[in-house]
């Protein structure tokens, strides 16, 4: 069974940081897209973040500056370090994998998400 496992949500303030983590059990990631996906309650999932499989990082325009998606091969696990928490932030946040050159054209795993809570 294929599992990706996030790590590192929480309660922090506004204007702090987080780094999320996620660590796909049962096989290696190496060529796989992977990203960062999060749903705020009562709005859809939304795109965060991602690495395609050529290792092009990019993030949505409302995280851009302030989050930055990264991966170990060594370790194979995925970051997404989070600066300059706003309250909007407030969501669970999903890691995805996909065989598709990119995240957004297709997901094919989930992870079971972390909370991350940014208060004012």
């Amino acid at each position: 069974q294929v599992q990706l496992v996030e790590s590192g949500g929480g309660l922090v303030q506004a204007g702090g940081s987080l780094r999320l983590s996620c660590a796909p059990s049962g096989r290696a990631f190496s060529g796989y897209a992977m990203g960062w996906f999060r749903q705020a309650p009562g709005k859809e999932r939304e795109f965060v973040a991602a690495v395609s499989r050529s290792g092009t990082a990019y993030a949505a325009d409302s995280v851009k500056g302030r989050f930055t998606i990264s991966r170990d091969p060594a370790k194979n696990t995925l970051y997404l370090q989070m600066n300059s928490l706003k309250p909007e932030d407030t969501a669970v946040y999903y890691c995805a994998a996909s065989t598709k050159l990119t995240v957004v054209a297709g997901v094919d795993y989930w992870g079971q998400g972390t909370q991350v809570t940014v208060s004012s």
